[in-house]
C-alpha cells in the first residue's frame, strides 16, 4: 500500500470531536467575522509565541502584504528576500508595488545567507525578510548586524528615509526557536501561514500577524479591514484580509497539539539524520543554537529524480520544495532584481527532496523510508 507525503486526515481525526465541538459552537453562534474565536485566538496565539499582539489575517501572503503596508514599503522600495523560497513571499512584496531582491542561501540550512545580503542593500532597501524555511529559524541575529552595518556607511539605510526593518516570514516555523527565542519573536513583524500542512493548520487558508510593538499591530488591525477605524471611517487604503470565526475556532483546538506535534517531528527527524547512511545524499545541518521544528526534512542529491523515482518504486511520496529558485520563476524575471548570482539557491532547487514527515507518520514508515533511502545507489 503507497505510504501518502503527509496524512492531514489522520490529524483531522486526532483531535475530531473538539473541532466539531468548536465548528459547531461558531456555527450556532451566528457570529461568522472578526468576533470572540478570533480574538481568543490572538490571545492564545501570542501567549505561545511570548509576543504581546498577534492579528489574525487570511492567509499568509496577506499577512506578509498586510505587514510591508504597515512598514510603509512603497513603489520603488526593495525588499530583500531569499532567493530560495515559496513563491508567495515574492508575491507580496510586487503586490505592493515594491522591488523584490533575491539574495543568495546558505547550502547547509536554506535560509538567507547574510554575507549575500550585504550585497544586495541599495538606497531603496526598505526591509528585509529573512524566511525560517522549512522549520528552521534563519539567522536574524547575523541579518540584523549587516543591516546595521550597512545603515553606518551609508549604503543602506543611512541614506534612505527610514531604517531598514526586519519582517520573519515565519509561514513554515510555528514554535522554532534560536538561542531560545521563538520565531515570530525577532523582528519587527512577522507572518504566519496556517494553509493545512503547516505545523498549525486549519482546514483551509489562515494566516497571522505577530509584533511586539503595539501602534503597528493596531495599522495591521486597520489594513485587514479596508483600513477601517471607528465611525465607519478609513484612515488608509486596506485591504480584506481577515481571518475568519471558522478557522480561528479551529486553530484554538490544533494549538493545544502543537508542542506535542512539534516534538514527535523532532523525533522523527533525529530518526532520519541518526539512521539514514547514504554518502550520495546530503541531510540537513541545524545551525547552532537553533531548535528547528521541521515543517520539511529536506535531503540533497545530485540525482534527485532518481532518488524520487526509487521511494516512489517502494510506495513512498516525496514532494520537492522547491523546484525552482525565485531567479528562475517566469514572473520574477523581469520584476526582480539580482545583483549577485544565486547560484546556491539554484543549486538547491535542482537538488531537494523532501522526505514525509508528520506528527501522524507511523514507525514502520519511518523504517520504509530509511531502508529505501540506504539502499537507493546513484
Amino acid at each position: 500500500m503507497a505510504r501518502p507525503f503527509h496524512d492531514l486526515l489522520a490529524g483531522y481525526k486526532a483531535q475530531e470531536r473538539e473541532i466539531l465541538d468548536a465548528v459547531r459552537r461558531v456555527l450556532e453562534s451566528g457570529h461568522y467575522i472578526l468576533g470572540r474565536e478570533v480574538a481568543a485566538f490572538e490571545a492564545e496565539y501570542a501567549a505561545f509565541l511570548r509576543v504581546p499582539h498577534v492579528v489574525g489575517v487570511a492567509s499568509a501572503t496577506e499577512a506578509l502584504q498586510v505587514a510591508l503596508l504597515a512598514l510603509d514599503v512603497r513603489p520603488g522600495d526593495e525588499v530583500c528576500i531569499p532567493a530560495l523560497t515559496a513563491a508567495p513571499t515574492a508575491m507580496a512584496v510586487l503586490a505592493v508595488g515594491a522591488t523584490p531582491v533575491l539574495v543568495d542561501i546558505d547550502l547547509a540550512n536554506y535560509t538567507m545567507d547574510p554575507s549575500a545580503l550585504a550585497a544586495a542593500l541599495s538606497p531603496r532597501t526598505a526591509v528585509v525578510v529573512p524566511v525560517h524555511l522549512y522549520g528552521q529559524c534563519a539567522d536574524v541575529d547575523a541579518i540584523a548586524r549587516v543591516v546595521h552595518t550597512g545603515a553606518e556607511d551609508g549604503t543602506a539605510a543611512g541614506v534612505t528615509r527610514r531604517p531598514i526593518a526586519i519582517l520573519e516570514d515565519a509561514a513554515q516555523a510555528h514554535g522554532a526557536t534560536d538561542r531560545g527565542r521563538l520565531a515570530g519573536s525577532m523582528g519587527r513583524i512577522a507572518a504566519w501561514s496556517f494553509y493545512p500542512t503547516k505545523n498549525l493548520g486549519t482546514f483551509g487558508d489562515g494566516g497571522a500577524l505577530s509584533t511586539t510593538e503595539p501602534a503597528l499591530a493596531a495599522r495591521c488591525q486597520r489594513l485587514r479591514m479596508y483600513g477601517q477605524v471607528e465611525g465607519y471611517d478609513f484612515a488608509e487604503p486596506g485591504l480584506n484580509a481577515r481571518l475568519d470565526e471558522l478557522h480561528a475556532a479551529i486553530l484554538r483546538v490544533r494549538l493545544t497539539k502543537l508542542a506535542a506535534n512539534n516534538a514527535t517531528r523532532r523525533a522523527t527527524a533525529a530518526r532520519y539524520l541518526r539512521e539514514i547512511r547514504n554518502a550520495a545524499v546530503t541531510l540537513p545541518a541545524v545551525r547552532e543554537g537553533c531548535e528547528p521544528v521541521w515543517h520539511q526534512f529536506v535531503v540533497r542529491t545530485e540525482r534527485r529524480d532518481e532518488l524520487a523515482k526509487h521511494l516512489a518504486s517502494r510506495g513512498l511520496q516525496t514532494l520537492v520544495h522547491y523546484a525552482r529558485a525565485l531567479s528562475q520563476m517566469t514572473a520574477l524575471k523581469e520584476r526582480a532584481v539580482v545583483r549577485q548570482s544565486p547560484r546556491r539557491a539554484e543549486q538547491a532547487a535542482a537538488q531537494v527532496l523532501s522526505l514525509p514527515i508528520y506528527p501522524e507518520m507511523e514507525p514502520g514508515h519511518q523504517d520504509e523510508v530509511i531502508a529505501a533511502v540506504n539502499d537507493w545507489r546513484s
